[in-house]
């Protein structure tokens, strides 16, 4: 219809705009309360991640598992692909946005990535805590039946095809968990551990504990993604800082495959990187 308003539609952020300036806002309001007058000095971040991605305010049990999730899951670790990619950014001297949407580009896939733990979740959501619904999944995956960006899985979600043993952070993560989780996942995730990496012949990793986590929280497959790919990002951004510092000499991956055709030869001794 002529001259019909444009409205965002959004069940999540309400504003009230300043009386001299309407593209201005007065008060925010995440799902009814009170942003910057309310929430503020009062809840913790984990509090608010809860409440914008799940729409009420958390149980303290709850709040206490996001928190220790995010705790576990914030930084990988050099191995980790998602901060390898930040750290190429880092050395190679790109912005912070570059790296970090490296991180998550590499991030996101499906062996150890995001996508990993949608996979996972979906698992929980058919399977439940039917252990043989999970022998019989993780045995005879499911085939897609249209073509999609992703391609099939070549190993179970959320366990590791090339794991010899389950590394001891992703024991120590799931006990941690599963004795303060307020749902039923992870506590028989960590009774069944043993049983369901025989079935699916690799050992668990931490993909698996975090969709288990994930599902005790209450989330779906795509809202668990998204917050993985967002827990993830501190260690990816200090370690491509650190490598910012340290310049591209002093990263392995860089400094031997590099050559100059102009080189113009030695740095001034004060400016020297050290070797």
């Amino acid at each position: 219809m002529s001259g019909q308003r444009e409205v965002i539609h959004t069940r999540i952020w309400d504003e009230e705009p300043e009386a001299d300036n309407p593209f201005a806002a007065a008060a925010c309001y995440c799902r009814g309360y009170d942003v910057y007058g309310a929430m503020l000095g009062n809840a913790r971040w984990s509090e608010y991640l809860y409440l914008l991605f799940l729409g009420e305010r958390p149980a303290p049990a709850a709040a206490r598992l996001l928190e220790d999730l995010a705790v576990a899951l914030a930084n990988a670790g050099p191995r980790d692909a998602a901060v390898r990619a930040a750290m190429n950014g880092g050395a190679g001297g790109s912005t912070a946005a570059a790296c970090l949407m490296a991180a998550l580009a590499a991030g996101a896939g499906q062996y150890g990535g995001a996508h990993e733990v949608y996979r996972a979740l979906e698992y929980w959501k058919e399977c439940g805590r039917d252990l043989e619904s999970w022998r019989a999944r993780l045995c005879n995956p499911p085939v897609e039946e249209r073509a999609d960006i992703w391609l099939p899985m070549e190993h179970p979600p959320g366990f590791d095809p090339h794991g010899a043993s389950c590394p001891a952070p992703v024991r120590r993560t799931l006990d941690h968990l599963a004795a303060r989780s307020p749902g039923p996942a992870l506590p028989w995730l960590a009774a069944q551990r043993e049983d369901l990496e025989a079935a699916a012949d690799c050992p668990l990793a931490m993909t698996g504990v975090a969709a288990a986590a994930l599902a005790d929280l209450g989330l779906g497959p795509a809202a668990g993604e998204m917050l993985f790919l967002l827990l993830r990002l501190p260690g990816a951004a200090v370690h491509a800082l650190e490598q910012m510092d340290y310049g591209w000499r002093r990263y392995p991956f860089f400094r031997d495959a590099v050559i100059l055709t102009d080189d113009p030869g030695p740095a001034p001794p004060d400016s020297e990187e050290r070797p």
